[in-house]
């Protein structure tokens, strides 16, 4: 959704820059839009979890949920599918997968299943995979931030 939105309303973004809407306002209100998508996408996550399988710790899945669906949204969907199918592979959840390499744990979906699998089943979280992900974040953030700012400066959005 995030790369769809991104994506698909430039030119409406553009228009609203051009006749003073503030670029900043309108990032944020693009991220608040992802932000509560990937809440109610969780919760729905979370649902069919609690139905299948009793989380030893309910507050913190449905939080690493919100977490990973957050990466998710920053990063797009193409680049999801793709990350996902990688991460699967090498991380030794898919059968063909032999013995993992040591590098997945620098994939940035690696990090928010090890937090959800820590939660539904031991209850617990290991503080550096929480730290991972806080990373990504917030890399992915500036990264989001940057390109907007760029798009948005190219196009003559932040001097109207």
């Amino acid at each position: 959704m995030g790369l769809a939105q991104m994506i698909s309303a430039r030119a409406a973004d553009r228009r609203l820059v051009q006749t003073g809407y503030p670029p900043r306002t309108l990032l944020a209100t693009r991220l608040a839009t992802l932000g509560g998508v990937t809440v109610v996408v969780a919760a729905v996550n979370y649902g069919v979890l609690w139905l299948t399988i009793s989380p030893e710790a309910p507050v913190l899945t449905f939080v690493f949920l919100v977490l990973a669906g957050l990466v998710y949204a920053f990063l797009g969907a193409l680049v999801v599918v793709f990350l996902a199918m990688m991460d699967a592979f090498l991380s030794g959840d898919s059968p063909l997968a032999a013995d993992v390499p040591e590098f997945v744990e620098y994939f940035p979906l690696y990090h928010p299943k090890e937090l959800l699998q820590e939660a539904m089943f031991q209850g617990t979280y290991t503080t550096g995979d929480l730290g991972f992900v806080a990373g990504y974040l917030l890399v992915l953030l500036v990264l989001v931030t940057a390109v907007f700012g760029v798009t948005m400066h190219t196009s003559g959005g932040w001097s109207a």
